[in-house]
């Protein structure tokens, strides 16, 4: 008797603690975007791929952590991860002084730059040129501290109605949206030309954001980047959705 109540008290306290356990484990809330490929997109069958969303997972597995990803606004990417929605977000983000003073940001993963795409003679600052982009992005910013005349987006999907509608005359996208924007068909005609913007507003190093009260982490995504990328699990995930090298 006395030896099945030991029994029976080992299984309670391994089932209390399992239980404990489970209930107590952390998921990770991480930001991402749609409809913004090759980075971050719906795929074929509905699910959520690309760059991005590959290289979160490849994060959260090799920091041996469980993660819950979600969607957002570009535009409410970094105020959501200021005040603690979300530990951090799988988005390519510029490094500027203005997210720096309310997120942290992980070391940089590649560096990028901005394309102007428009008929060939319609330059960039140009007064009467009415140009599109993805609201909240460093480019909107850009362009709205100049007083261009603006049309803004939530998403990269919805540019290319825009130039062929004519009710913009250029866009200002990164570096990778432009990969895939120039292979529309439905934009294809219209002889498009794109335009390297390499000012410092619009170019240099892109970072993942985080939860400004969570330093650790920061620290633990440093880690995880430096081991995904010496393993090839970095390159593995850049030959699958790019056709060139991020740097």
């Amino acid at each position: 008797m006395h030896g099945l109540r030991s029994q029976l008290l080992f299984l309670f306290l391994a089932f209390g603690t399992c239980t404990i356990s489970q209930a107590t484990e952390r998921v990770l809330r991480v930001a991402v975007l749609t409809n913004s490929p090759p980075m971050s997109y719906i795929g074929d069958v509905g699910q959520l791929v690309g760059f991005n969303v590959g290289l979160a997972q490849a994060l959260c597995e090799e920091m041996e952590v469980r993660c819950a990803l979600t969607v957002v606004p570009l535009e409410h990417v970094i105020d959501s991860v200021a005040t603690g929605k979300f530990d951090f977000s799988a988005v390519s983000l510029l490094d500027t002084p203005e997210r720096r003073a309310k997120v942290l940001l992980s070391k940089p993963y590649y560096r990028s730059t901005s394309i102007w795409f428009a008929k060939p003679g319609i330059e960039p600052g140009t007064s009467s040129v009415r140009v599109a982009m993805v609201a909240g992005s460093a480019q909107f910013r850009y362009a709205q501290a100049r007083s261009w005349k603006i049309t803004t987006v939530q998403h990269h999907s919805e540019l290319p109605a825009l130039l062929v509608d004519g009710k913009v005359e250029a866009v200002l996208i990164p570096m990778t949206t432009s990969l895939t924007l120039r292979k529309d068909q439905s934009i294809q005609s219209l002889g498009l030309v794109t335009t390297v913007m390499s000012q410092a507003e619009l170019s240099g190093d892109v970072c993942y954001a985080i939860d400004p009260k969570n330093p650790e982490l920061r620290d633990s995504i440093n880690k995880a980047f430096d081991k995904i990328k010496q393993d090839g699990r970095f390159d593995r995930l850049n030959s699958k959705y790019l056709p060139f090298r991020l740097q």
